[in-house]
């Protein structure tokens, strides 16, 4: 998504050009078969753990370091290969977000009018809002789990990240639409006349 926002701000006159339905499908096909080898590569590694006593998952849904957790063999190359490869796919997917955006704020800094300026930031703010719930709820849900004894913190942050992030999406695109900003204003000057 950070590239399309790069595409669309720098290169617009070049966007259907770049942005065809191969370099889509080409974009998914890349993300797909990351996220598969993950997969596969944590399934493979669980499935030669030994678990033993209580093997009900302290979570509400069957996450690793839930599953970790019950193992009675040492789990620390388990660990160590989250971290390493929830490490490198992160930061690498990271590092590409900020190198399009740093690209963009320097192609937004380059537009004449504060109008135009405002339109494109406000384009780009609401994708890096999201990105950045996003970030932050996986980051915490799993860097923090791992070596966490609670489970309930890594329940939390589960839920943060798996249903609030994806439920506040529209409302925080939908700041964009002048019609909400407009509603939204309202309502916060009536909850500023109420409080008087």
């Amino acid at each position: 998504m950070a590239y399309d926002r790069y595409v669309a701000i720098c290169h617009p006159m070049y966007y259907t050009v770049v942005i065809t339905r191969r370099v889509c499908a080409q974009l998914i096909t890349i993300s797909w078969s990351v996220s598969f080898f993950y997969a596969m590569a944590h399934t493979m590694s669980t499935c030669t753990l030994s678990f033993c006593g209580s093997r009900v998952i302290n979570h509400f849904f069957c996450d690793l370091p839930a599953v970790l957790r019950l193992s009675c063999t040492d789990t620390t190359n388990n660990i160590l290969g989250v971290l390493l490869s929830g490490g490198l796919i992160g930061f690498s997917s990271f590092v590409v977000m900020l190198c399009s955006y740093t690209f963009i704020t320097s192609a937004i800094l380059k537009i004449p009018s504060s109008h135009g300026r405002e339109k494109a930031f406000s384009t780009c703010i609401s994708h890096l809002v999201v990105v950045n719930l996003f970030y932050g709820a996986f980051v915490f849900a799993y860097f923090k789990s791992l070596n966490d004894t609670l489970p309930k913190t890594e329940s939390l942050a589960s839920v943060f990240y798996t249903v609030v992030t994806p439920m506040l999406n529209p409302f925080i695109y939908a700041l964009r639409n002048t019609e909400m900003k407009q509603a939204l204003t309202k309502q916060w000057v009536k909850l500023r006349y109420m409080r008087l």
